[in-house]
């Protein structure tokens, strides 16, 4: 098989990775509490006018609607046995618009967290989470996905389950946790954790990094804890749109594309070579972050203070490991549009 991403990451000093996957089929109708890998049977043409809203707006790594498609999120939903089938539709989907793209995109196969605890804190074993990412993945490598990409996890047993899973698919892979607790993930990892998790797995990722969280402060606060720690892994940042507000009965994120755009320059001056972003990133945030990756020069790393002062505060006092006090500089005014 050949490994697109990597053969990228060789070529390219940084990539761009998609947006929002959610926010995105929300405002397409998708309604709330409605599984989204639905629509890869139901309604393909919005999966692909997704798929198309990220190509079309630079990206060269894209995700499948496939983040919920296993066996514990579907069984919410009387599904649990079409797992394989809707993973493989999301990616039979993707590679349709990767191949009439005109220049090399990879189709990365969105896998998420079960949903569930893993023992011994929870009741799910290693053995039926490896069973259910293997499952996923196998769809994904019979729809063409080129590399898995695992993201949004808190628990690094389940980091660790997938890795297996994926290894027992024979397919290459990237995995995020989202550091979204004071710094840390939900079940306590801080980046520092993770590099070191990371560097123990048999079947390592391509790149790792955080995805989600907070707001875009604090996934590079989190970029710059990972390259702290030396690691010469591809460091993958994907964060929020800015800051999630309720109003007129929906979540509505505040980052503007020329915030976004000045994250994807910081993302890249702090380290990170895959660049992306998550909730509430849409086409127009995209293209404002390609232009600014293409456009601006490569700065030096940024400090805590610098990144306040480009995108506001951040949402703890430190990113979890005891270090340095972050600043709490308000935004900017041309920020608060």
């Amino acid at each position: 098989m050949t490994n697109a991403l990597s053969k990228l990451l060789e070529t390219n000093d940084w990539l761009m990775a998609d947006g929002a996957t959610g926010t995105n089929l929300f405002n397409m109708g998708l309604g709330a509490g409605d599984p989204p890998e639905f629509w890869n049977e139901s309604e393909p043409d919005k999966i692909r006018a997704l798929y198309r809203g990220a190509v079309d707006s630079g990206s060269d790594i894209f995700l499948t609607n496939s983040f919920g498609a296993n066996a514990s999120r579907l069984k919410l939903h009387n599904a649990q046995h079409r797992a394989r089938e809707l993973s493989r539709l999301s990616a039979e989907l993707a590679r349709e618009i990767a191949d009439k793209a005109g220049r090399p995109v990879v189709v990365a196969g969105s896998v998420g967290p079960t949903g569930e605890i893993m023992e011994p804190v929870g009741t799910l074993s290693h053995a039926l989470a490896v069973e259910m990412f293997h499952e996923t993945a196998e769809g994904l490598k019979e729809g063409g996905a080129d590399v898995l990409w695992l993201e949004t996890i808190s628990a690094p047993e389940e980091y660790r389950a997938a890795a297996e899973g994926f290894k027992l698919a024979g397919m290459p892979w990237c995995g995020t946790m989202s550091f979204d607790t004071a710094g840390r993930t939900m079940m306590g990892v801080t980046s520092s954790d993770m590099v070191q998790m990371v560097a123990s797995i048999e079947n390592a990722p391509l790149a790792f990094g955080a995805n989600c969280g907070t707001g875009a402060s604090d996934i590079l606060r989190t970029v710059l804890g990972f390259v702290a720690q030396g690691t010469e892994m591809p460091i993958i940042a994907k964060g929020n749109a800015g800051i999630p507000k309720y109003h007129d009965g929906h979540i509505h994120y505040d980052g503007t594309p020329a915030l976004m755009a000045d994250y994807a320059v910081l993302a890249r001056n702090c380290g990170a070579r895959i660049i992306g972003g998550c909730c509430g990133t849409m086409p127009e945030h995209l293209r404002a972050m390609r232009e600014a990756l293409e456009t601006r020069p490569k700065g030096e790393r940024p400090t805590l203070e610098k990144i306040v002062e480009a995108l506001g505060p951040f949402s703890s006092d430190n990113d979890g490991t005891g270090d340095d006090v972050a600043p709490k500089r308000e935004r900017r005014g041309r920020r608060k549009s």
